[in-house]
């Protein structure tokens, strides 16, 4: 796999736009499912030591991640084919936006209301997970990636069941995003000459 085409590069604004958008969208899905199908929204309650555990899981999946990343050719080829379209265009500030944007709507989204609607149980996080791993399938090639992201949404959907709250997977989400764009801006502004 390359490197994006240049009619399929984005600018700074585009990404961001799109970010924000999709962020929109998905939070007004969530509540217009929430409403329609009358399902409580999993609750969001202020805990540290749940903040504390998400920042533990973050730390867990981006070093599984970095360590497929490392080994699996075909996960590395399209981690950084998504990502060289998202993150190549964008600002080490705006990295502030790719984790808390998608972290937060899509938290509320797949583990605050499609997990309840579903079931709090191992087939409601299963689907959910399904459901959240095909957001993050950009195409056939992309099947690594997205295979990766339901991964992720099993342990985030474990941990909304297990616990009864939303601040760790938000909190574990919003981490995941910010280390996985930081570990590879890092890695590809060094590249650069």
């Amino acid at each position: 796999m390359t490197s994006p085409a240049p009619e399929d590069v984005l600018s700074r604004q585009q990404i961001l736009l799109a970010v924000a958008c999709t962020a929109i969208a998905l939070l007004i899905g969530a509540k217009f499912w929430q409403r329609v199908g009358a399902i409580p929204q999993l609750p969001w309650r202020w805990q540290p030591e749940l903040a504390i555990a998400g920042l533990g899981v973050a730390i867990g999946v981006l070093l599984l991640s970095r360590l497929c990343y490392q080994l699996w050719p075909g996960y590395r080829q399209s981690s950084d084919f998504y990502l060289a379209i998202v993150l190549k265009p964008l600002t080490w500030a705006d990295l502030l936006w790719i984790g808390l944007l998608p972290g937060l709507s899509e938290e509320l989204l797949f583990r605050g209301v499609a997990l309840p609607a579903i079931g709090l149980n191992w087939q409601g996080v299963l689907i959910s997970s399904l459901l959240f791993g095909s957001l993050h399938l950009g195409g056939r090639s992309q099947w690594p990636y997205a295979l990766m992201a339901t991964g992720v949404g099993l342990v985030l959907g474990w941990t909304a069941v297990e616990t009864g709250n939303l601040l760790l997977p938000i909190t574990a989400h919003i981490c995941i995003n910010w280390g996985s764009a930081l570990w590879w801006k890092l890695d590809h502004d060094r590249d650069r000459p």
